[in-house]
């Protein structure tokens, strides 16, 4: 099938989806919606493109469960596929009839230290035609390439152990082992043994590994090699790049037309990240591809089938006020131009799976009006799948704006705010993000919704030290000295002045609310003077800067280790900021958190008791420190324990009290 025929015909007579365009409500969604764990997600069709498949979760409490439908007769009744007791995380097509699923389960009761969580993984093979499903029995594998040039074969890396006697060498480049699994027989063959001089190793469509990476412990340097899958070579060293290096380096594929001519992300002396040619014969840079002045490459698109294009690059990527991508293929860019025309409220839109024949397609779509929502193309038919939040609609979303401002020493700073409905100026919440050498673009937040669709605006200040505005700004939260509670803070703080300026903040109504980096941010505006918020709440939150600097200290080095020991060393540390408390403070924390050990909060809540400081404490039971382990009670608990903290206990009278929505 001609996928542009296809289109063409969609283009001129696609039905509107009355579904996705509702009267707004009046009124905020009951909590219970928000806190739904994603009902669908990861929708993909089989190769041959018989098969539809989706992980589902039937009800709030559920565990996901995988569906297999008959992809042109949508109304069958699908295969269920249910792991209990594990719950499944992700699954793979690996053949026409073939998924590899991945689970994991609670083993443990209490995390065993610092990043050592009470998960573990498993791999399964499930042949969704015989209904039959079998286990591996290695734990925590990595699915290295679904080999799509070699049927019913994909290649499995596990870690062999020995993680102890590699000191602080960064986690990235342990070495794994690598093995070819042979589907229908049922046995797997050692492809490469991982060493430290060559422990991550990259396969292509083949099965033929062509690039690794490795570390010389005797000069401190991480090593790339690359290997002509064309040709009978052996490997090739072909850069280098020292630990205390902050600049970057990844090859993100081959230029097919000229196998030792590579793509890579790189700085090479510049301050953004730029996609460059690097030749592989005489280890050298060659011409910038593509490069922006504002903001890094974010990375690269691939071809949209994976199961004939899988190596090829169609595109590269960056983040300004959404994901956005600059195309080298016509007929790709073509494909996402007339895909973006017909998918309602398109905004990030991806081809998440495409038959071999490339005639059958399955499409997601995410933005601020938009939880996630797939479709399936067929036979030039759009038809809605599912969203993995279908009681939110569009029209009650709310807009979300890219804004900059400048800080008081000059720096100019990015942030996105999420309007409610109605006129200004609103009660805000200044919500900083986690890592904090992370990067942010607009796309669909639920924290930010759920917190617009009650009332409030939302300010995400992408700081100093957030990733995406190149080295400079980057290194400007650590460089220096620790600029946690000091520059990054204030950064935060202008924001809110920023807003206020403009009419859309009402500056006796505003909080902070973080989470991770962003819950340390709120617990140092606790106790900041002047003082612009009226209460604060913590989430996940750093407490003891000392004791996250030993916790980073002892498992990294070089540039990893500058990064996080520079930044929290001379940042302040809230622990010795209780005494200054001044406003109403919510402390928010999981109680089996392997990022943030809990017992950050309970050595900070023991200083608030000392000063006599009021404070309010939400334990989260079983949550760890990430997203992906909130599950409905802890969404509902949250929320909850959030909205009627603002309402009720922010400030006189609480946030919303003073203001008109």
């Amino acid at each position: 099938m001609n996928l542009s025929n296809s289109l063409a015909k969609l283009l001129i007579g696609i039905v509107c989806l009355a579904a996705f365009m509702p009267a707004h409500a009046s009124e905020p969604y009951p909590l219970k919606y928000w806190a739904l764990r994603e009902v669908v997600s990861n929708v993909s069709v089989s190769p041959d493109g018989k098969y539809l498949a989706l992980m589902k979760i039937p009800n709030r409490d559920a565990d996901p469960v995988i569906e297999v439908y008959d992809a042109s007769d949508l109304e069958k009744k699908p295969f269920v596929f249910d792991a209990d007791p594990m719950e499944i995380t992700y699954f793979y097509w690996v053949g026409k009839q073939d998924i590899i699923v991945s689970f994991r389960q609670r083993v443990r009761d209490k995390i065993e230290g610092f990043n050592q969580g009470v998960y573990e993984t498993k791999l399964a093979l499930l042949d969704v035609k015989k209904k039959k499903v079998e286990q591996f029995r290695e734990t925590n594998p990595s699915i290295v390439n679904t080999l799509p040039n070699k049927p019913n074969k994909v290649i499995l890396s596990f870690n062999p152990g020995g993680g102890d006697r590699l000191g602080k060498v960064n986690r990235a480049f342990r070495p794994r082992s690598y093995y070819e699994f042979d589907i229908e027989k049922g046995t797997k063959k050692l492809l490469m043994q991982g060493k430290l001089a060559m422990g991550q190793v990259q396969f292509n469509s083949d099965g033929e590994a062509w690039t690794a990476r490795g570390f010389d412990r005797s000069k401190d340097e991480y090593i790339w090699y690359y290997r002509n899958p064309n040709t009978d070579s052996g490997w090739e060293e072909i850069f280098r790049l020292h630990e205390d290096s902050f600049e970057s380096f990844s090859i993100e594929g081959i230029d097919e037309a000229k196998p030792d001519t590579l793509f890579v992300v790189a700085n090479n002396g510049r301050d953004k990240e730029a996609l460059w040619e690097f030749n592989a014969t005489t280890k050298t840079f060659g011409e910038i591809i593509y490069a922006r002045s504002d903001v890094d490459i974010a990375g690269v698109r691939r071809h949209s089938n994976s199961w004939t294009n899988n190596d090829t690059v169609v595109g590269v990527a960056y983040l300004t006020d959404k994901l956005r991508f600059e195309y080298f293929d016509p007929i790709e860019g073509a494909t996402y131009a007339q895909l973006e025309k017909v998918i309602p409220d398109a905004y990030n839109v991806r081809i998440s799976s495409r038959s071999r024949d490339g005639g059958t397609l399955t499409i997601y779509n995410s933005g601020p009006h938009d939880p996630g929502s797939y479709y399936l193309l067929k036979e030039g038919r759009l038809t809605a799948i599912g969203s993995k939040q279908p009681l939110l609609k569009s029209a009650d979303l709310a807009d979300v704006k890219y804004i900059n401002y400048q800080s008081r020493d000059g720096k100019t700073i990015r942030a996105y705010i999420t309007i409610p409905h109605g006129e200004g100026p609103f009660p805000t919440v200044v919500m900083p993000h986690g890592g904090p050498f992370v990067g942010e673009t607009v796309s669909y937040d639920e924290w930010g919704q759920m917190l617009a669709n009650n009332g409030y605006l939302v300010m995400q200040p992408q700081y100093r030290g957030s990733k995406n505005y190149g080295l400079d700004f980057y290194m400007s939260a650590f460089k220096d000295g620790g600029q946690g509670g000091h520059k990054m803070q204030d950064d935060k703080d202008d924001g809110v002045l920023y807003l206020i300026k403009e009419g859309l903040a009402d500056a006796d109504n505003v909080a902070m609310f973080g989470w991770s980096y962003g819950g340390y941010a709120a617990l140092v505006a606790a106790s900041r003077t002047p003082q612009l918020y009226q209460c604060v709440v913590a989430g996940a939150a750093v407490s003891d800067t000392l004791m996250q600097v030993t916790y980073y200290s002892s498992r990294m080095r070089g540039a990893s280790k500058m990064e996080q020991t520079n930044m929290w060393v001379d940042s302040i540390a809230p622990i010795d900021e209780a005494e200054k408390v001044n406003v109403p403070l919510m402390l928010i924390h999981g109680s089996v958190d392997q990022r943030v050990p809990p017992e950050h909060v309970r050595r900070y809540m023991d200083q608030l008791e000392k000063y006599n400081k009021p404070y309010k404490y939400v334990e989260l039971d079983g949550a760890d420190h990430f997203y992906s382990t909130l599950f409905y009670d802890h969404q509902i608990k949250l929320y909850e324990s959030l909205t009627s903290f603002l309402r009720d206990d922010c400030g006189p009278g609480g946030l919303l009290e003073n203001t008109s929505r």
